[in-house]
């Protein structure tokens, strides 16, 4: 079958005891929309399961709230992780000390793929997330990779650790060694790049279906239009950037000046800026450092908004971001915050090498290019 028909016809067609099969083809989806840059290689793609696994922390996150569960599974009992994923959803909510929102998965997740955001959560919260992973990356060995399609691992084969699989596949960035990976083959990697937004609303659309058959406590299914919200519920900017901040403000003390990319504002200390996400939090929850830089408030506030800047307005920012980079690369710990956030999202960008902030300006200027026209954003 051709890629596209293997996809729709896993979502569509296949039996399903649990929503996971919905679950596994969204995320594959969500990794290729958060790493274009592996778009060109036409080999086949490697990516580590505790990858996979921390977007399905996201997706089932609004499902276990202690006081409201909504089951995943037919035929009476949880999924395999869901009391893991309950606790580790309370905890969140004692350490914030506020109310658990539906996309605050996302905003974990994203945390704790940032060594210096992770730093900031207590051993237990960082002891029961690695416990739901695991037991994540287990649901989906046993269940949707070896039974999607036509039979056993016909469409996924079995795991294996990145440092058996050779030369033959290229991976996302942050790979290690040791980590389990999934092969997605070349064509089928190609098919989730072209077709992600149409596969991301199938899969939406048939996890919605399919959980109104699943009966939960009152002996109904669950409400379609509630698992929509649930499953389209995006975050905001709630998580404060006061360490990133402070070390703009240095720099800006210090006397370095940034240029705003949309602007062209000059930005010194004693003039107002905002740190804009250059991918919107209500798009990607990204705090990464390259993804923040200094901006003129108003701008980014009123116009910029949750909106992306068309292929002119990047290429006029582009000198600005690079900028911004070579900024924060000249104190000691922005350059290290910015090389590792860059080393779990970037394969073409080596931060070792003099051209390192030229390259990376160039780098992100394509990421944000292609995921604006992958999902058919508003421009400004």
């Amino acid at each position: 079958m051709q890629p596209d028909t293997i996809i729709s016809t896993i979502l569509k067609h296949d039996k399903k005891v649990t929503s996971y099969k919905f679950a596994l083809l969204r995320a594959i989806n969500d990794v290729a929309l958060n790493f274009p840059d592996l778009r060109n290689f036409g080999q086949d793609v490697a990516v580590p399961l505790k990858v996979l696994a921390q977007f399905w922390v996201a997706y089932y996150w609004p499902f276990a709230d202690a006081n409201n569960p909504i089951i995943q599974r037919r035929g009476g009992g949880s999924i395999a992780f869901h009391l893991e994923l309950t606790e580790l959803r309370s905890l969140w909510q004692q350490e914030l000390k506020t109310i658990s929102e539906p996309s605050d998965g996302f905003l974990l997740s994203n945390e704790l793929r940032i060594p210096r955001r992770r730093a900031l959560y207590s051993p237990q919260l960082l002891s029961i997330y690695q416990d739901v992973l695991e037991k994540i990356e287990k649901a989906m060995v046993n269940g949707p990779i070896c039974h999607a399609g036509p039979g056993r691992n016909k469409v996924f084969k079995k795991p294996k650790k990145y440092s058996e699989l050779g030369d033959s596949v290229v991976t996302i960035p942050g790979t290690e060694p040791k980590d389990k990976c999934l092969i997605i083959q070349a064509d089928l990697w190609q098919a989730f790049q072209k077709m992600s937004l149409w596969i991301e609303a199938l899969c939406i659309h048939e996890w919605c279906l399919f959980s109104e058959t699943v009966e939960q406590e009152d002996g109904q299914g669950a409400d379609r239009g509630l698992i929509y919200r649930l499953l389209t519920d995006r975050p905001d900017n709630r998580r404060p950037l006061t360490w990133e901040r402070n070390h703009v403000d240095v720099l800006l003390m210090e006397g370095r000046a940034f240029i705003c990319p949309w602007t062209e504002k000059r930005i010194v200390q004693g003039i107002e800026y905002a740190l804009d996400h250059l991918l919107p939090v209500s798009l990607y929850p990204i705090n990464e450092l390259w993804n923040l830089i200094p901006a003129e408030p108003k701008f980014n506030s009123h116009t910029k908004r949750d909106r992306l800047p068309s292929l002119e307005n990047l290429r006029q920012a582009q000198p600005h971001l690079e900028l911004a980079y070579r900024h924060y690369s000249s104190s000691n710990l922005l350059l290290v915050a910015l090389q590792e956030d860059v080393e779990v999202r970037f394969s073409t960008v080596s931060p070792s090498t003099v051209s390192f902030p030229l390259d990376l300006a160039s780098a992100v200027v394509d990421l944000i290019d292609i995921v604006a026209e992958s999902r058919n954003l508003a421009r400004f």
